[in-house]
């Protein structure tokens, strides 16, 4: 028996010095050699596109930013203009805020993009998205009609009259002749007392029938407005778009902008030089129709907004409202209906609608798109939907400049950022190619 547990004992032992050797003699570090080096391949492969992506987006802001200096430098040098804020956003990217030019001709404070501009009837924009946003809530309906309202509404017959609906006023569509009463929203009156003068228009044609720009009867939108919800237009503006977006710099009232330190003042050409005018208090009692101050900033993020990526300020479904056609305009005599492969314009809720083509291309595409001037400042705006491209232009004079910087700008982004559209453009359109060189 003690013969038996002396073997078995050995034995134990032996097997164990065998495994031991065994173990000894593995080569343990093959795996974790392997796992480590998958892990450093991987990243700095997952790095490297990142960072790769990084400095493509750098290095195409950074040629942007070139392009956009020497355009507008050779405008200014030219007597074009005085100063420009300028953003432009692709995405929800804004790539580009910032300023050119001077503030004040006679002073050497420059442009940037925190300077405010007074943005005139690119005012209107808001107004027909803030309705959208409204009749979301149910509080509106586009078909409400105006002497609802605003009883001491009248135009033409009382037949007339009940027809007018809040989409006629935000279409100019109402029949009232071009630009009724413009000078009694100039002249400061209330929108209330401009209402009832309606009276006294003889209209040109039926409700919804003909495209007939307005700032007085756009302006009645605000009112009705305020009268389903509770709120004055500029409340409503501030609470559900400007603070929730972190629009800080822009504004509806005249007194903040008159403390703005850092304020573009407007100028008017004389001979060939530029003169230095007054911040004016026009429009503040027609806010919907021209009464928002903004700079290149906070445009940026208006646009970023507009284009569906703050859902959560308001859905795409109703955002879109204020972009669908609802009439069309006629002729082609606008400076809009001369871009490049312009096909035809339509009048929105505060918002042109465009469709265009571009080269060979038989695809229409949109813009949504509007001009702005008041005080002597003038701005364009303009969003290509099916690029999710914004590109905003506010400048602090009337500039013949705004006429086609849109169609411009939309060059160069493309140039930078499509390379085959470029090459494309350059073979087929040479003229227009070297146009920014």
């Amino acid at each position: 028996m003690q013969r038996l547990k002396i073997l078995a004992g050995c034995t134990f032992l032996v097997l164990v010095l065998f495994f031991l050797t065994l173990s000894a003699t593995k080569p343990e570090s093959t795996p974790p050699s392997k796992a480590t080096f998958s892990a450093i391949d991987i990243a700095p492969t997952e790095n490297s596109i990142d960072q790769k992506e990084i400095r493509r987006y750098k290095q195409q802001q950074q040629e942007l930013q070139d392009e956009l200096k020497t355009y507008f430098k050779k405008a200014i040098a030219a007597g074009d203009i005085v100063g420009a804020g300028v953003s432009i956003v692709r995405g929800d990217s804004i790539v580009i805020s910032h300023g050119f030019g001077k503030r004040n001709t006679n002073m050497n404070d420059l442009v940037n993009g925190e300077t405010v501009f007074r943005l005139g009837s690119l005012s209107k924009g808001f107004a027909g998205v803030l309705a959208a946003n409204v009749k979301q809530e149910g509080k509106l309906s586009w078909t409400d009609k105006v002497i609802d309202y605003l009883p001491e509404f009248r135009l033409g017959d009382s037949r007339n009259t009940n027809q007018i609906t809040l989409a006629n006023i935000l279409s100019h569509t109402s029949g009232t002749p071009y630009h009724s009463f413009t000078n009694l929203v100039e002249a400061g009156l209330p929108m209330t007392t401009i209402a009832e003068r309606f009276k006294e228009v003889v209209p040109i044609s039926k409700p919804g029938l003909m495209y007939s720009y307005q700032n007085a009867m756009f302006a009645l939108c605000g009112e009705m407005m305020r009268k389903a919800t509770g709120q004055k237009i500029n409340t409503l503006l501030s609470n559900r778009f400007f603070k929730p977006l972190e629009m800080c710099n822009t504004t509806s009232d005249y007194e903040t902008l008159n403390h703005v330190s850092n304020v573009a003042l407007p100028h008017s050409k004389r001979g060939k030089s530029w003169r230095t005018l007054k911040l004016t208090d026009k429009y503040y009692n027609a806010i919907a129709a021209g009464g928002i101050s903004s700079n290149a900033h906070d445009m940026g993020r208006w646009m970023r907004f507009l284009l569906g990526h703050n859902p959560d300020v308001l859905n795409k479904s109703a955002l879109e409202e204020a972009f669908n056609p609802f009439i069309e305009i006629a002729g082609h005599s606008k400076y809009y209906q001369r871009w490049p492969g312009h096909v035809r314009s339509y009048y929105g809720f505060g918002w042109r609608i465009h469709k265009f083509v571009e080269d060979d291309d038989t695809q229409e595409k949109t813009i949504w798109h509007h001009g702005g001037s008041v005080n002597s400042y003038r701005n364009e705006i303009a969003l290509y939907p099916e690029a999710d491209l914004g590109i905003c232009v506010l400048l602090n004079s009337n500039s013949r400049l705004a006429t086609n910087v849109i169609p411009d700008l939309y060059e160069i982004v493309k140039d930078i950022y499509e390379p085959s559209f470029a090459k494309k453009h350059s073979l087929n359109h040479g003229t227009a190619a070297v146009k920014h060189e």
